[in-house]
Formats: C-alpha cells, structure tokens, sequence
C-alpha cells in the first residue's frame, strides 16, 4: 500500500476523504431544501413539514446499527459502503424524480419523495459507522499519531462538503427557474450526482485499500454471550470469587477473547451514557440559534439566515487546523497532559459556555419581543385619531388611561382581561363619554383605533400582528383615513389602502429607507411618501391624513425593531464550534481507538446514536417544559455542566487499552497453548511407549 509523498499517511485515504465530501456534499445539500421543499411544493403545513423533516434525521442516526451489523458480521467495510452507496444513489434519484411536477399527480410525488427519503436514510445512515472506520483501518499500527489527524481531515472534510452544498443548492433552487417554478429537481439532481460521484471515486480506490474480513455474525454473538453471562449468574446461588466480572459467568460457553472484546465494548459504551446532552446543545445550533437570529438586528451587512447556519461549518475548517498544529502542541508544552476523554470533557465546558452566551443574548433580544396576553386576556393599545385628547377606561379591570393625544405613538400594550369574549371600555373626548364593546380572543392583541364621526367619535377594534417575522425583514400595514382608497407600493410589495379609517392586512417588506415611495389614488392623483426606515424584526402601522393639502405619514411602532446586532452571536459560535472540535473529532478516533478489529463499526454506531438520542432530548425538554427561551438555554447550559461533572469522574476510572496490544496478547497465547498442548501430547506418547515397553517385559 503507497504512501503519500514519503508521509506514513496511505494513499487509499485520498480516495475515502473525497467519497466523504461527496457524500456529505449530497447529504447536506439536499437536507438544506427539504423544509422548503414539504412546505412550497407539497405543500403541508409546519407542523407537518417539521415532523417529517425531524423523523427523516432521527432515521438517519438510527439505522448505522444496521450498517454496522452488516459491515462486522456479514460483508465487510468495504463491500457495505459500495451496496448501500448504491442504495443512497437510488434514494437520490427516486427523490429528485418526485420533484418533477409533470411526473404524476400530487400522491405520487409524495409516495416518491417519502420512499426516497427512507432510501437515503438507510443509505447515509448505513455507511456512517463504516467509512470512518474503515478510513482508521488504513495505517499500520504504529501510525497512531497519523491516524488521530487523519480524523480531523476527515471531519473537515464533512464540514467543507456541508458549507459548500448549503450555499449551492438553495441558489439551484432559487435561482433557476424550471416547470415554471423553483427548481427543486435540478437542486436535488445536483446532490445526486455528487452522490455517484462518491461511490465512483471510492470504488475508483479499491485496489489501494486495506480491507478488514468480517467476522462472521458478531453482533448476535455478543448479545448471545451477555445473556449467557446474566442467565447463568441468576441460575447460580453461590457467588464464586474467581469471577470479578458479571461477564465472566460466560467462561463455560464463550471463549476469553470474546469475553475481553465485549468488557472492552460496554466499557466505552457506558462511558457514552452522558454523551446525548452535549449533542442536544449542538444540534440547537439550526432550530433555536436560527430563530433567535430572526429576532436580532442585520444591519451594515445583510447576512441571510442561510449563512449564519453556515457559520459553525465555516469555524470548523478554520479551526481543525489550528487545534492540532498550535493549541494542543502549546499546551503540550506547559506540563499539561491531553488525553482523548479530557479533550472531550473540556469540549463539553465550551458548548455549556456557549449556551450562557447564547443566554446572555436572549435576554436583550427579548426586550423587543411582546409576549402574548396569558389565558383569558389580551393585549390593547389605543390609536386617537380625533383631534383631541381622549381617555379610555377598561370596564371590567382596573385601567385607566388619561389623556392620549393626537396620533402618539402608544407607549406599551395593556393586558386586558376578557368578559365574555369581549373588549369593553368608555371613553371620553370633549367632556362627553361613549362605551365600546367589541369581541375579542384571548392571547391576541388589538389596536382601538379612536376616530371623528357624525357623532362626535367612534372606535374600532383592529388585531395586531404582534409576533416577529421568521425571516427577520419588518412588517408594514397602512389605515387610511381619507375618503377616498390609493395604491401604495412599497420596495416591490403593493398595498391596496381603502378609505374611511380601514386599516390593511400586515405585509412583508424588505428592511431599508423608504424615502419616495409611490401612492397613487383611484382618482388617478398620484404623490411620494417618506416612510422612513423600516427596520429589522419591527411591525409599523403607517397613519394616511391629510396636511396642507397633501397626504402625510404618520409612523406607529407596533413592535419595536431589533436592535441586538446578529454579530453578538459569534461569540457563541466561536465556543460551540470549539468544543465540537475537542468533542466530535476526539470522540470518533477514540471510537475507533479503543474498539476491538472485530467491532470498530460496531462502536462507530454507538457513538452515532448518542446524537439521536440528544435530539430526542431537545423535543422533551423544547416540548415538554415550556420555559422562555434564555429560561430554557441556560436549563440547557446548567445540565451540561452537570454531565461534563459525572463524564470527568467517569473518565477519571476509565483505563485506555490498546486493542491491537490485546490482539497480539491472545495471538501470544494460543501459540503458547498450542505449545503447551503439542508438549503435552509428546509426554503422553512418550508415557504410552513407556508403559508398552513394561508390559511387554
């Protein structure tokens, strides 16, 4: 096997990092539209769209058990990264056929899409456990410094096929036009291609690797040889001291090699107890990260949602490098110890300080935020259009506001409770009173909007849209109070304003200065409108009237805009990123590390199914609790700081092994028991011939 420009690092590698891009490539790349994909094109709702895109990635971290059964029990490494590459490859394609809108009706497409996707899951999810392992299976055994960095090259290598295909795909898919529409064929079509190219490539290497044979059904031999263990322990009712370990009750059946292996196997994986709570705080990076960038300012530089979820792929590549030729050799340097569990352990300390941040920047972001009116109330501002100062007094609460000038801008929002489904409230102008009673629903909020009428004055009750936009741009309505209806258009969004005092649905707008904005009206008049800065995250309600002959604007915050700049979650990311590097990279080589030949694959799955299972921690606490959101971060940070205690203590009994140490052991053995019985057998002939000659005589 050759080696690379004179380096003990083999060439085969190559071949194994550029299928991982590849196929991380097309794994990421298609994961990136699926939500848009479930939502504008098969159009289900959230709810819907949300489950199934959760299900889909918790079946993807659940099915390397199967891959890895395969690869140690039946196939090997090798031929299971090939035949279930090939099932990946198909996933893709069935996927990208049901995104083509001329191929069946809306059923089909779906049965496609869903068939596709349980294809890709057993394809990605499958492979997962095999390719790292069987990339650590290249170097000789006295190549383990070369080996730990061949893991950081390859988890690199993951991040730079991620980072790519997010900014790829979506621009397929936004940017092409095909069938009419957005071109999700073309976007998953590219992926699927990357796919092919993954499994060309690597088959492109086969001549090069070194392949591990499998050993036979292993899986099931160790399941069989615990229950063994735990049978007969339970059957026996004396204790016997010479078995220290609950496993070595299957020394009657199962042979001391294999008893070792699986001690060595459950050690690790009850080492790997704790692990799902720091990928439940890594994972939050594309849900609640994501969201509280939507509530947070974007100014001087319009960063899209897209590329702050590429931040953390983007650090990786940056900091992989950075880690293994400059932290860790300095400090090396100062006395300091650096061992794979401490690694992972201080990786744990950084994502919990990540989560404090992330804490420390909802609290300011949320000061923007209106929350909604609790059970049996809601929310009230008043909006005096009469040109006087009014006073409004809740009937069935204690409130009680007094003079509320002309088009001021409201102050907050009341929490009013509800009488039967209803608002009501007197208000006084001019020394005269009038009562309102308008229904009304509880947790929504609502604009009273004081106007002159034939009788003095009326009101009227107008919901508020007071939730902040998903994608971070203002909302903009307009209430007209001129007699006659215009057309405004806002940036390239139009707004058709009626008159008398209605008010218009809230629309999405691009965040900027609106300075000569177009308002044209039935009677063919037309004029320019200076609406000023509509800012990030803000919801405006924007007053029609009439001065000096002209239409004038007036500007009223419904919710205030974000002004926490996104940049303040660098920091977060920074300390996310590092620990992920200390953890994920360490925990893959020490995965593969300390697994016996025969069940690397094995423990590869296991340490998979810790990030299943820290996702599925994330929907009991994220569902289940219902706490505010820096509430519910800093439960997060307080929890990892808890696990990172019990993880160093249980690192801290924790034994390293060497398996190839043990595997040499047991070779050592068996020749000495081979010895032992050719010895043995010689003695008795020799006895035999002995005995014979006597008789004789």
């Amino acid at each position: 096997m050759g080696k690379i420009f004179g380096t003990n690092y083999p060439v085969s590698i190559c071949f194994i990092v550029v299928n991982e891009f590849c196929e991380r490539f097309s794994y990421y790349g298609m994961k990136a539209l699926l939500t848009l994909y479930f939502l504008n094109y098969l159009k289900w709702d959230k709810d819907l769209s949300t489950a199934i895109y959760h299900a889909f990635s918790s079946l993807c971290y659940f099915t390397p058990i199967l891959g890895a059964f395969i690869a140690d029990s039946w196939l090997g490494k090798f031929k299971t990264i090939i035949y279930l590459s090939i099932v990946y490859v198909i996933g893709h394609v069935v996927k990208s056929v049901g995104a083509i809108p001329t191929v069946g009706s809306t059923d089909l497409h779906i049965a496609l899409s869903m068939s596709g996707l349980i294809l890709i899951a057993l394809g990605t999810g499958g492979i997962k456990p095999c390719v790292a392992a069987f990339g650590g299976d290249q170097f000789d055994e006295e190549h383990t410094t070369e080996r730990q960095k061949f893991f950081s090259i390859f988890y690199m290598s993951i991040n730079a096929g991620s980072l790519l295909s997010t900014v790829i795909t979506p621009i397929l898919r936004g940017d092409v036009q095909c069938f009419g529409g957005d071109c999700y064929a073309l976007a998953f079509g590219v992926p699927a291609a990357l796919m092919v190219v993954a499994l060309v490539v690597f088959i492109a290497g086969s001549g090069m690797y070194k392949r591990t044979p499998p050993q036979g059904n292993i899986l099931w031999e160790v399941c069989s040889c615990i229950v063994f263990a735990i049978k007969n322990r339970w059957n026996r009712s004396k204790n016997d001291p010479s078995r220290k370990h609950w496993l070595d009750w299957a020394e009657e059946k199962y042979s001391m090699r294999l008893i070792q292996e699986i001690k060595m196997v459950i050690r690790v994986l009850v080492l790997y107890i704790p692990l799902p709570m720091f990928w439940a705080l890594f994972d939050q990076q594309g849900s609640r990260w994501t969201l509280q960038a939507t509530r947070m300012n974007m100014a001087f530089v319009r960063v899209c949602l897209r590329e702050v979820m590429m931040l953390n792929a983007l650090l990786i590549l940056i900091f992989v490098p950075i880690f293994d030729l400059i932290i860790y050799p300095l400090v090396t340097l100062c006395g300091i110890k650096i061992t794979p569990l401490r690694k992972m352990a201080t990786g744990m300390v950084f994502a919990a300080l990540a989560f404090g941040a992330a804490t420390l920047v909802e609290v300011n972001v949320v000061k923007t935020v209106v929350n909604p009116a609790p059970a049996g109330s809601s929310l009230l501002q008043v909006v005096n259009l009469a040109e006087g100062d009014v006073s409004l007094k809740a009937l069935d609460a204690d409130l009680s506001l007094e003079s509320i000038q002309y088009l001021a801008d409201p102050p907050q929002y009341e929490i009013l409770p509800l009488s039967n489904g209803q608002l009501k409230f007197q208000i006084t102008f001019n020394g005269s009173t009038f009562q309102c009673s308008e229904d009304a629903q509880q947790h929504k909020a609502y604009s009273v909007i004081v106007y002159p009428d034939t009788d003095a004055i009326s009101c009227k009750l107008v919901e508020d849209h007071i939730k902040k936009n998903e994608d971070g741009n203002p909302l903009l309505r307009f209430l007209n109070t001129q007699p006659e209806a215009v057309n405004i258009t806002v940036g390239d969004v139009n707004f058709y304003v009626p008159p008398s005092y209605d008010v218009t649905l809230n629309k999405t707008v691009a965040r900027g200065e609106y300075t000569d904005v177009i308002c044209a009206s039935e009677s063919g008049n037309s004029s320019k409108l200076n609406l000023g800065l509509l800012d990030f995250g803000a919801s405006y309600t924007v007053i029609l009237t009439e001065e000096s002959g002209k239409i004038a604007t007036h500007k009223i915050v419904d919710v205030k805009a974000n002004n926490v700049h996104i940049a303040y979650q660098i920091p977060q990311y920074v300390l996310i990123t590092a620990g992920e590097v200390m953890f994920s990279i360490t925990g893959l080589e020490f995965s593969y590390s300390q697994a016996p030949a025969n069940m690397k694959s094995v423990l590869q799955a296991g340490w998979l199914l810790t990030v299943a299972f820290g996702n599925v921690i994330v929907l009991i606490v994220a569902e289940g609790a219902g706490l505010e959101q820096w509430i519910e971060f800093l439960l997060f940070a307080s929890l990892l700081l808890g696990v990172f205690i019990i993880f160093s203590i249980m690192a801290h009994f924790y034994t390293y092994v060497d398996p190839e140490e043990v595997e040499k052991i047991y070779l050592e053995n068996s020749v000495r028991e081979e010895d032992d019985s050719d010895l043995k057998k010689k003695n008795n002939e020799m006895e035999l011939k002995k005995t014979g000659k006597s008789t004789r005589m």
